[in-house]
């Protein structure tokens, strides 16, 4: 239901009942689902848990349940859309394990999320039980049969009528279950109603009054219904942060990042997971004097983007797998013209148009190496949502320092997740400087690359002394092509010494952990909160095991191979592929690694092992404490 600005919003009200409430049971952390076929407003019911909780202060972690296609049938096993809510006492980095409590509009949706192993032995369920009795006989036998099989495996149902309590208040039930469902879930985690009032005003701040006032009653209804019904409640402890924060997705973030970083021009074209970063920037963007282009096709994105920072600043174009694989030529033009760029790929699963709705690490090679011919570029990756806006500060800025294309690097994990972080302190220096239009010196050269660096002064068009001719063909320093095998060989160097100084001014990432031991783990981009989790708790139980996270790419920062040196043995988590040791035509000669694995096998000659999963969904910390144990064992090093 939609819902909008309330003025001075009533308390719940309170009604007497003849049994007592129950005991709250105090949890360390909880993570809870709410699901239902598409268009139900799952969705939004878990955004408005995660942000009500963090605003009591608890550490929250978001993920949207998305399904393959765009509309699926109704009441289908692989239909699910809503939201994963993992609520903690403290700082929570990651979606954590598997389901404690789950929400669910029909038993079709809740049977794709048990085939998919989703949910805790034991999981406590509420069920919409409106489908027991639906007209249609097959409906009700298929809802009776999932009741029974569900209490027989041992978790725990309860049949909840949330379409005949809404229809009390709205003649529509099927817009109201979400606030419904959200009352209850206040109730069952002791979450302040007023709080929901407020999240419910803030969300939905254009509508009118009545509806507002309609979403209020559905939310108190659910919450006394939950007070009066169940036999559980629950309370984890928060702690109210003592400095101002924000809740937000990766996607969002990186669009404030967008705006943060002085940037003017974002050129997109349409793309899942990346869209809704654009979708954010064309409500606010004209405020600060931005523009949004949606052009008709990636490749116009990119040109357009290419040509808005050859007149002067710098551009976003932003996109996902198959779209980044569209821009690869005009993405050649930026890296051959040293025109500087911001690309960012929101990464999802491939090849081709592959699972659009769900995350994988896919492109990592690709950003580094792909295009026809030597194109360095910088390539970097985000590891949290608070690290997504700060990512096109950064690029922007080494984009226009070093005059390269610079490739950020997020994932469909990372673009719907919610976490809050540290609410950030405007800095003039994240700002772009004002475009130079000073004279070129009398002898200056458009490519005058310098000898230690490769670097050479940007020409912006309409500066004295500035013409020029550029191309995307070899050209020597003067911008005039050139085939000859000097200049060529010579513009290539350049280039690639480029990489070479930024690496020498970044810093060595540091370790998680103790800097020698019998294992490290190396990981990149949204694994990063699980691989710690996971790592934190095997080192509470002695195993001497750290980890590392890469933010730079490509360069690699130093001090990666002494990290590395300091462990018997080394592997990444990634969730891309690689071959399975144990599959019979596997061998240590035709083993295809992960794509991490192999950039750092190749550059620092370290036996690197790898573990990946390409399930669509973020990997968990129990996956990985698995995997790590078992790699202990093997070695006989487990403690």
């Amino acid at each position: 239901m939609d819902a909008s600005v309330i003025l001075n919003p009533q308390p719940a009200r309170e009604e007497a009942t003849g049994r007592a409430p129950a005991a709250r049971t105090r949890l360390k952390e909880h993570v809870v689902e709410i699901i239902s076929d598409s268009g139900e407003g799952a969705q939004k019911c878990g955004q408005s848990l995660g942000s009500i909780a963090a605003q009591m202060g608890n550490g929250i972690w978001t993920t949207e349940i998305i399904p393959a296609e765009i509309r699926p049938p109704a009441r289908s096993v692989a239909g699910a859309s809503g939201n994963r809510i993992r609520i903690g006492a403290g700082a929570v980095t990651n979606g954590g394990d598997k389901t404690d409590l789950v929400v669910s509009f029909n038993e079709q949706v809740l049977l794709g999320r048990v085939r998919a192993d989703e949910l805790k032995p034991g999981c406590i369920v509420l069920l919409e039980s409106m489908w027991r009795t639906h007209k249609d006989t097959a409906v009700q036998a298929s809802y009776a049969g999932t009741c029974e099989r569900l209490r027989a495996a041992g978790y725990r149902l309860y049949e909840v009528p949330m379409e005949q309590e809404c229809r009390k208040l709205v003649p529509d039930a099927r817009r109201g279950k979400n606030m419904f469902a959200l009352g209850m879930l206040c109730q069952i985690y002791a979450l302040d109603l007023k709080l929901a009032v407020d999240q419910i005003a803030h969300t939905f701040g254009k509508k009118d009054r009545a509806i507002v006032e309609a979403n209020v009653r559905l939310l108190e209804s659910g919450h006394r219904w939950a007070r009066d019904n169940l036999d559980f409640c629950f309370e984890i402890p928060a702690k109210r942060a003592t400095e101002p924060q924000i809740v937000v997705n990766g996607n969002t973030a990186l669009a404030l990042g967008v705006l943060a970083s002085g940037m003017e021009i974002c050129a997109m074209y349409p793309i899942t997971p990346a869209t809704s970063a654009s979708h954010y920037l064309a409500e606010v963007f004209e405020k600060v004097g931005g523009i949004v282009h949606q052009a008709e096709d990636e490749i116009a994105a990119c040109a357009f983007a290419i040509g808005a920072s050859y007149a002067g600043k710098c551009a976003v174009t932003i996109t996902s797998g198959p779209g980044y694989s569209l821009k690869q030529e005009g993405i050649g033009l930026a890296v051959m013209g040293e025109i500087p760029l911001v690309v960012v790929n929101v990464q999802r699963g491939g090849p081709s148009t592959g699972q659009p709705t769900k995350m994988e690490q896919g492109d990592l090679l690709t950003a580094i190496y792909g295009s026809h011919g030597d194109a360095p570029k910088i390539v970097l990756a985000p590891g949290t949502i608070e690290e997504c806006f700060y990512a096109p500060i950064m690029a922007r800025r080494l984009a226009e320092t070093f005059n390269m294309v610079v490739v950020v690097l997020t994932d469909a994990g990372l673009a719907t997740s919610q976490q809050p972080f540290r609410r950030p302190e405007f800095s003039a220096s994240w700002m772009a400087p004002p475009v130079d239009q000073a004279p070129v010196p009398e002898g200056a050269q458009p490519y005058e690359w310098d000898e230690l660096t490769g670097l050479s002064r940007r020409f912006k068009p309409g500066q004295p002394g500035g013409m020029h001719t550029l191309t995307g063909l070899a050209h020597d320093r003067d911008s005039h092509v050139a085939y000859d095998a000097v200049s060529n060989q010579e513009g290539l160097r350049r280039r690639s010494l480029k990489l070479a100084a930024l690496q020498k001014t970044l810093r060595p990432p540091t370790i998680f952990g103790k800097p020698e031991g019998e294992l490290l783990v190396v990981g990149w981009g949204s694994t990063k909160g699980a691989i710690e989790e996971a790592v934190a708790g095997l080192q509470a139980q002695g195993h001497a095991v750290s980890s590392l996270h890469l933010q730079f790419l490509q360069p690699m920062a130093p001090g990666i191979k002494e990290a590395m040196s300091g462990f018997r043995q080394v592997m990444t988590i990634e969730g891309n592929w690689s071959d399975r040791p144990e599959d019979e035509l596997i061998d240590d000669s035709n083993r295809r690694y992960a794509a991490l694995a192999t950039l750092l096998r190749a550059r620092f000659l370290v036996d690197v092992d790898c573990f990946t999963e390409v399930c669509g969904q973020p990997i968990k910390p129990s996956t990985i404490r698995r995997v790590l144990l078992q790699r202990l064992r093997h070695s006989g090093k487990a403690a």
